[in-house]
């Protein structure tokens, strides 16, 4: 089974040919890479195909990168995130996350308007690493959509996905 666009990575490799310290891009699926190693799943939390993980507090949900997906990267070296005030529909990418061995877009998992971003991720990016869930939250997003959530994994769903 082909993995959907969104879960797809950037791999960077050393390309002999094209002198020191050239690089190569290539694009990998993202949750193929490497076979799924216990990563932490949360009860209550919402989950997308793609990695990303909401959790709902009224109308705004907190939303980051899965430790699955974290665990997939490596050491988080660089997090990229959009302006307080952007506006997002579903599905669309929202940041950059880079890694010393990838680079991979994330994506909102709902609709809304940011209205906070993580701004320690700027100086301490391994925040991701070491606290998907917690400290490594990326954007809070003023839901526009709930019924968004509806097409989102429960716990156990998630974890099924991860084991495909």
């Amino acid at each position: 089974r082909a993995p959907a666009p969104a879960a797809r990575a950037l791999h960077y490799a050393a390309r002999p040919a094209g002198g020191p310290g050239a690089l190569a891009v290539r694009a990998a699926p993202l949750g193929v890479v490497l076979p799924r190693s216990m990563a932490t799943v949360i009860d209550g939390l919402k989950y997308a195909p793609s990695h990303e993980w909401a959790k709902v507090e009224g109308d705004v949900a907190t939303v980051g990168i899965t430790d699955h997906a974290q665990s997939e990267l490596g050491d988080v070296v660089f997090v990229e995130l959009p302006e307080v005030g952007t506006v997002l529909d579903a599905k669309d990418t929202f940041g950059v996350v880079e890694s010393v061995k990838a680079a991979s877009d994330v994506y909102s998992p709902i609709a809304g308007e940011v209205v906070e971003i993580n701004e320690d991720l700027v100086n301490e990016p391994g925040k991701v690493n070491t606290g998907a869930f917690e400290d490594g939250w990326m954007i809070k997003v003023k839901m526009s959509s709930p019924a968004d959530l509806d097409e989102m994994m429960d716990a156990g769903a998630y974890t099924k996905h991860c084991d495909e």
